[in-house]
């Protein structure tokens, strides 16, 4: 009984190690803020559907707030990546951003993250449209960026992933008047996939634009260095694929709350 509960606590401590690491890695990478901003886009759902927010009456901003809370997102962040995120990956990528410049680079990831939208557009398409004008090369290294942290063709796959779960889910609820057919959904959502990538790109871009404006050109082309390295893109890979998941898993939890909401106004 000694040996086995002497055990079980040696596996415990090992778990709570394991566990504080991650939530390390969270921090120095930024990552736990990406999580938070998924919140933001609760803003969004009732778009999706044609509606309004004020269509689920005082209680949407509480409900949002409940379904995205941040600590939950974290939690499901860190469950995920304790089965998938190898330590030398972790150490590989943490050691890149514990330095000087991948502290820098942090802080101003995180800064745009909880920056306004129109905020982000506005001096975002400035900066482009500048760089574009004067073929500043700094505009090719931001593009580059882009697509090494992220791929159009993952970007696209996981936003149609996305409405369709959101959407499918709205619809068993009943938060839709009609019933949606899942493929007739993703054949409508393929016909308008080249729209999307393209976008997707230019919002890419413009983001980048805004988040690296401070930023010397010789920095991010030793970013992108880094980024295209194969173990960072593996990182770049798993992170991306649980942050998806956490926004198409909350969007779902949403649409049964906006079917509760809706039907409690309707009463």
């Amino acid at each position: 009984m000694a040996m086995s509960a002497l055990l079980l606590a040696s596996a415990g401590y090992a778990q709570a190690a394991e566990r504080d690491r991650l939530q390390a890695f969270l921090e120095v990478t930024g990552f736990d803020v990406a999580l938070d901003s998924i919140a933001l886009s609760a803003k969004d759902a009732p778009l999706m559907l044609g509606m309004d927010s004020s269509d689920f009456g005082d209680e949407w901003s509480a409900t949002a707030a409940e379904v995205f809370e941040t600590q939950k997102m974290r939690d499901t962040a860190l469950d995920i990546l304790s089965q998938t995120l190898e330590s030398d990956l972790l150490a590989h990528a943490a050691g890149f951003y514990a330095s000087d410049l991948g502290q820098r680079l942090v802080e101003v990831e995180n800064a745009a993250h909880m920056a306004e939208d129109d905020e982000k557009a506005q001096i975002g398409e400035k900066l482009v449209t500048r760089m574009a004008q004067e073929s500043d090369p700094r505009l090719k290294v931001l593009r580059k960026l882009t697509r090494a942290v992220n791929s159009d063709d993952v970007s696209v796959r996981a936003v149609q992933e996305i409405q369709v779960r959101f959407l499918m889910a709205a619809s068993s609820a009943g938060v839709l008047e009609t019933e949606l057919d899942e493929g007739n959904l993703r054949a409508i959502l393929r016909g308008s996939e080249d729209e999307l990538r393209e976008s997707l790109r230019e919002s890419a871009v413009i983001a980048a634009a805004y988040t690296y404006r401070d930023i010397p050109e010789e920095d991010l082309r030793a970013y992108l260095d880094a980024l295209q390295d194969p173990k960072m893109q593996r990182v770049y890979e798993l992170m991306n694929a649980v942050q998806y998941e956490i926004m198409a898993s909350r969007f779902e939890v949403l649409a049964g709350r906006m079917a509760e909401i809706g039907r409690g106004q309707d009463l």
